[in-house]
């Protein structure tokens, strides 16, 4: 079948699907909230806390349907998507609540589905549908690459691998590329050892030490039950821009796995679920990255550019639903606030509004909402001053992780410390910046001597109320649900 043909049809599907979608949410109001970050930055959390916090009557004061009393009750209702995982909210509360560890991160997408039955400002008891879909964001890195081709993809990812600090980590790959001659025989092993040295190169970059973000194809971080596959066995060559690739070649080889791997990972899902998403938060670790250097802080820059690149950000309309499905509103998250004292939270917002404007150069808002907050959707901290020197400093106080260290001490998991937890520049420009004025690390020495990481501070004690109900301490968790959802509760 012509491309023309194929991509007629799948058009006509997608606006099929929308249409479905739309017509259903006239009789019964359902907004479909993405929730996605890449690897570390509390998905997994974040909608734990969130339902557990709506089903429990949690403390949100900024949320004005529930501060103001007009939630009557919120519930889990049965998974709506037969062919898609139920977000396991039951062990993952457990965890938090009962074992005092986080739970295992996000490595597929799945689903959940919660009913708000509330009361309306006229009077009326009306019920909200609320369908979080938790998805890698790694996936989503992988959308900008349906509009590019073997040999752009190709040739982007090697001029970005020979940058600092990745020219060092894809040595391995590097020998490997230069012995690699796009034009020879397609050879299974070669294509083997390829993709799976660039696959240890990007399993590198995400180390904490260098915090890399924009590492796509995503699947070859976490490959699921494709791991092996054809689809996943593919590598950048270095491929001339004045030729094609000769039949039976190596080059012809992994242009074809390289399309596959569209067909199979990234269209089905911008399809089924990327495309019918009402509302999206990004959560962002952006405290990793302050802390592996500027290096790090251009890289989460330019991931957050591709990301934004996916967002056809735009008022919903009919129209709009049929032929180009989009987000109308996105909150960018920096996560992990309870790391920082209160003081300094403001500057952390102000360090990711400004890599989102210099992200978002050339994108679109115009009819949408944006947004950006620092939270933490389960606070694992609390805030004391500690005396040092004679000086007053303001200081953070939890349990840090067993095993965790820092300045020649192994915690054990158990014992409570407290500690300064450094501070961010009142410029954001500074964080950007290599050479003597720019950002020197939160604790104040250059990112190439730092010992210090943050800490893994386990999760808090909970108090539970009277009624036995355990109540998760957050914060501005009540902002980003007032942000994504409070205006569907009228």
């Amino acid at each position: 079948m012509a491309q023309g043909s194929s991509d007629f049809f799948e058009r006509t599907r997608l606006a099929t699907r929308a249409l479905v979608d739309f017509c259903g949410g006239l009789f019964k109001p359902t907004v479909r909230l993405g929730v996605t970050g890449l690897s570390r930055a509390g998905k997994t959390v974040f909608i734990t806390a969130l339902l557990n916090g709506l089903a429990r009557g949690g403390r949100f004061p900024v949320f004005t349907a529930l501060a103001h009393g007009r939630i009557a009750r919120a519930h889990l209702a049965p998974q709506p998507d037969d062919a898609v995982p139920r977000f396991d909210y039951e062990n993952h509360v457990r965890a938090l609540v009962s074992d005092r560890i986080w739970p295992d991160s996000t490595r597929q997408i799945s689903e959940i589905r919660l009913v708000i039955e509330y009361q309306s400002r006229g009077g009326r008891i009306r019920e909200l549908t609320v369908d979080l879909v938790d998805y890698p964001g790694e996936w989503l890195l992988d959308l900008p690459l349906l509009g590019t081709s073997y040999e752009e993809w190709a040739r982007e990812s090697i001029a970005l691998s020979r940058d600092a600090p990745r020219a060092a980590l894809a040595a391995p790959w590097h020998g490997h590329l230069a012995a690699l001659d796009p034009f020879g025989r397609a050879d299974e092993q070669d294509a083997i050892a390829a993709a799976q040295l660039y696959t240890d190169y990007l399993k590198a970059c995400r180390d904490e030490r260098y915090a890399l973000s924009l590492l796509p194809p995503g699947r070859f971080l976490m490959p699921g039950d494709l791991a092996g596959s054809p689809a996943l066995t593919f590598a950048p060559l270095e491929c001339p821009d004045d030729t094609d690739a000769p039949d039976g070649s190596l080059w012809a080889m992994m242009r074809r796995r390289y399309e596959s791997y569209k067909d199979v990972v990234a269209r089905p899902f911008f399809r089924e679920h990327f495309a019918r998403l009402d509302r999206q938060i990004v959560l962002v670790d952006v405290l990793a990255a302050l802390n592996a250097g500027p290096a790090a802080v251009r890289d989460l820059e330019r991931a957050l550019g591709s990301i934004l690149s996916c967002f056809d950000i735009g008022r919903k309309t009919l129209l709009g639903t049929l032929f180009a499905p989009r987000v109308d509103k996105i909150l960018f998250a920096a996560t992990k606030a309870d790391h920082l004292h209160h003081e300094t939270h403001d500057r952390l917002e102000a360090i990711l509004a400004r890599m989102v404007e210099r992200a978002a150069t050339g994108a679109e808002f115009a009819g949408a909402k944006a947004d950006v907050i620092a939270l933490a959707a389960v606070r694992a901290t609390r805030e004391a001053e500690v005396k040092r020197g004679g000086e007053t400093l303001p200081a953070i106080v939890g349990v840090p992780a067993a095993g965790e260290k820092a300045a020649g001490n192994v915690f054990d998991g158990e014992r409570e410390i407290a500690l300064f937890p450094g501070d961010l520049p009142d410029d954001p420009a500074q964080v950007f910046s290599e050479g003597p004025d720019g950002f020197k690390g939160i604790t104040g020495v250059s990112h190439a001597d730092a010992a210090f990481r943050f800490l893994r501070f386990r999760p808090p004690r909970i108090e539970c109320a009277v009624d036995g109900l355990p109540s998760l301490p957050h914060i501005r968790l009540d902002r980003a649900l007032e942000f994504l959802i409070g205006d569907r509760l009228p």
